[in-house]
């Protein structure tokens, strides 16, 4: 049976790198000033902060329902199945759109939409997951179930140096922005399954890293059951502040040298919603059928 793997660009997985994984990619689309960007294809990261600094106005929106169903039966003249990995339900109603989508008798046991629950590079490894899967036999329905009891095994936390992109988003009320702006208040905000909280504030971006880095520590000693972190991913992130994540994953790699430590850079349809300057730190447990 021949599975085809299929995720967003809210993945930060590349066209270029998508053809090289052997994993179809849908082109998250984004607002800026009221005309919608396609990253990559007609937008790259120098000219959407460019952009910003100018104060564009900035939002996202789902892939319409045609764009979708044509790729699916596209690749359904190829394939036997498709398993599709999009941004999590917490975040985006894209997800539930595609499930929706699939109750049509065409795609009823050929289409499975998993809820992987991944933001940027957890959705990326839900997809990498699930094409090494598919590749050692699994069927559809068996990568869909794996991959939705692994998805407790991540968890982000996330700081931003300004609430303005936040308040835009509708992430946090006019408010609690405006507050956190007086008090100068570096937040450091979860996001554990399906949701986005608020977990810890800093005066200083320097002193949210610590709280991150202390966050990572309790998941892996916790949770993940994996202290020196062997067993897990540990991602560094960031939007347009990469001499800051290199250093950031550094002092990770000083604390845990066992663990695989990745960097990687926000997709610009999810930089809409934290601006730029934002650095997060991930930990996840590595699936063991794709890595057995």
């Amino acid at each position: 049976m021949k599975v085809a793997v299929v995720t967003d660009t809210h993945s930060g997985i590349t066209k270029k790198e998508a053809d090289e994984l052997g994993i179809y990619l849908i082109n998250a689309p984004f607002m800026v000033n009221g005309k919608q960007h396609y990253e990559g294809v007609d937008l790259n990261h120098d000219s959407f902060y460019a952009l910003l600094e100018k104060g564009a106005d900035v939002s996202t929106s789902q892939s319409s329902p045609a764009e979708l169903l044509s790729l699916w039966d596209s690749l359904l003249k190829e394939y036997d199945e498709l398993v599709i990995i999009p941004l999590s339900s917490g975040l985006s109603g894209g997800c539930q759109t595609m499930t929706a989508l699939t109750c049509d008798d065409k795609y009823e046991g050929k289409v499975f939409v998993v809820d992987s629950l991944g933001v940027s590079v957890t959705e990326r490894r839900a997809a990498i997951n699930a094409k090494l899967l598919s590749e050692k036999g699994y069927s559809g329905a068996e990568i869909k179930r794996i991959l939705e009891e692994h998805r407790k095994s991540n968890i982000i936390y996330i700081t931003v140096p300004t609430l303005k992109y936040l308040k835009k988003g509708g992430r946090i009320t006019p408010a609690a922005a405006a507050l956190g702006t007086l008090l100068k208040i570096k937040p450091v905000l979860c996001i554990d399954g399906d949701k986005l909280d608020a977990f810890a504030k800093a005066r200083t971006m320097g002193k949210a890293e610590e709280i991150m880095i202390e966050a990572a520590r309790a998941a892996l000693s916790g949770r993940l059951e994996d202290d020196e972190g062997e067993e897990s991913f540990i991602y560094v992130v960031h939007s347009q502040n990469g001499e800051a994540a290199d250093l950031l994953a550094e002092k990770i790699r000083g604390i845990w040298p066992k663990a695989d430590v990745e960097t990687a850079e926000l997709a610009l349809a999810i930089a809409c919603h934290t601006g730029p300057g934002a650095l997060a730190v991930a930990v996840e447990r590595k699936l063991k059928e794709a890595v057995g």
